[in-house]
């Protein structure tokens, strides 16, 4: 589809102005996927709250990236990149804020589902905007040092959030965001070239259906214990969210422009990768989010000394991702990605034998590090198998499913986990935590060991060939 540009920003100057503006404000978002993580036991005892509601503050966010995040990408094409841009920027700025200012748990939790809101619009907007400023010949280059960029906030989300906790107070994980986002406004605005897909279609009833739909189904499982799981409201969510979520699948499959056409997750590589990654993320979030709090709350380190902790896990991809880059070009992405995914697996299974309230760090260890090999591993070719999964022409609708997926999983990762841990402990005491962290790793252990198994759907290189629209359908691109 042709592009209408206006005031385009060209040269070298403007392709580096493009990749700083863009990196920022991807590495804020990804920041705000984890950095809440080791902040949780002091806003527990600041705010009080229950299991729940600290579910909420990290789930809040990542469900409205994920069931807006394509509808962002879509307002964009629309009514201009750089300006919607602007607007998911201010809405998070302002919704940083409103967290940082927060005066209760409800507060926190309602602003960080705004700040969703700024993500979803500001995130896919920026590789757009990275793409169309940067030639060719440097692109590659350009999106290797985004990723890069992006990839270091989810890996020092729970470090930068339990120094920021420790050494000031919870508030600046939050206000850290705000000057960060006051200068790059108007760097944006002078900086960025406006640019449209002026056909682009809005799906507003799919974005009605997947937003009610998971929110229903997050709800029932963040509330279920507390509420009780035979109670109208639980089972309302429940039965309520599913059947919206069969609607969006119905959707996608008869409607001409769906948010997310149903038929891509008719080719075996689209369908492996993008299962394999929402079952990666319900595993890895939840977990993350139990063990960053079990680090502080029963073996009694601090903020820092948690996320400096955590690093073996999330920053472990910094090291390994280069090989396993390597490793996929030469014997193809799936065989990468099953092997990271079975290590991750057997990292939290670790975790769960391991863990008790005196064990030392020692013993950790070793999950730790294997379950960052196996994210790293992951990680490397799972963009580059979404890609080559679809027509050059459904790449950025394949992106935006990947990355919504991705978040929903995350969403789902907290609540099931969280469900099973205020089912089989709680936070009395470090033995009734313990007792409840160890099935819900299990769980999780599971779940991403059925990962490794569903990207063995992938065909390998030789078989993979990308697959032809149906017969007089129509692709939407984003």
């Amino acid at each position: 589809m042709e592009e209408q540009a206006e005031n385009p920003t060209t040269g070298r100057r403007g392709a580096t102005w493009a990749l700083v503006i863009t990196s920022v404000a991807g590495f804020m978002a990804a920041l705000d996927n984890l950095v809440v993580t080791t902040a949780l036991p002091s806003i527990r005892k600041d705010l009080g709250g229950a299991l729940e509601d600290l579910e909420w503050t990290v789930s809040a966010y990542t469900l409205t990236f994920a069931v807006l995040l394509m509808l962002g990408a879509a307002l964009g094409d629309r009514f201009g990149r750089r300006r919607l841009f602007l607007v998911g920027l201010t809405v998070f700025t302002g919704a940083s804020a409103a967290a940082a200012l927060a005066p209760g748990i409800d507060a926190l939790v309602a602003a960080r589902a705004v700040q969703g809101v700024g993500a979803a619009i500001m995130m896919p907007l920026t590789l757009t905007l990275l793409t169309a400023a940067v030639p060719a010949a440097r692109r590659g280059m350009a999106l290797g040092i985004f990723s890069a960029v992006t990839g270091l906030a989810v890996a020092s989300g729970p470090l930068i959030g339990g120094s920021l906790t420790e050494h000031i107070s919870w508030q600046w994980i939050f206000w850290l965001n705000v000057p960060i986002g006051l200068v790059l406004l108007p760097l944006a605005r002078l900086r960025l070239s406006e640019s449209y897909a002026p056909d682009a279609r809005l799906d507003i009833p799919g974005t009605l259906l997947v937003s009610g739909g998971l929110f229903g189904i997050v709800y029932a499982l963040v509330n279920g214990q507390a509420d009780g799981w035979s109670s109208a409201p639980i089972l309302t969510g429940l039965i309520l969210g599913s059947a919206l979520i069969g609607g969006f699948v119905h959707h996608g499959f008869n409607n001409k422009n769906p948010m997310l056409p149903m038929r891509l997750f008719r080719n075996r590589a689209f369908f492996g990768i993008n299962i394999a990654s929402l079952l990666m993320f319900l595993g890895m979030f939840g977990s993350i989010f139990l063990l960053s709090q079990f680090l502080q709350s029963v073996l009694g380190y601090s903020p820092t000394e948690a996320g400096l902790r955590m690093l073996p896990w999330t920053g472990m991809p910094l090291i390994v991702a280069p090989i396993a880059g390597y490793l996929s070009d030469r014997i193809g992405g799936r065989p990468v990605v099953a092997t990271g995914l079975a290590l991750q697996a057997v990292g939290l299974g670790l975790f769960a034998l391991v863990l008790g309230p005196d064990v030392s760090y020692a013993a950790q260890l070793p999950a730790l590090i294997l379950g960052g090999i196996g994210m790293a591993l992951y990680f490397a070719p799972a963009a580059s198998l979404v890609m080559s999964s679809v027509r050059p022409g459904e790449q950025g609708i394949a992106s935006g499913a990947n990355n919504a997926l991705r978040e929903v999983g995350g969403a789902l990762g907290v609540a099931v986990l969280g469900a099973v841990f205020a089912a089989r402990g709680g936070y009395e005491s470090a033995d009734t935590f313990t007792d409840g962290t160890i099935p819900a790793l299990w769980i999780g252990a599971g779940v991403v060991g059925v990962a490794a198994v569903v990207a063995l759907l992938i065909p390998s290189r030789r078989e993979a060939a990308a697959p032809a629209p149906a017969e007089g359908e129509k692709v939407l691109v984003h």
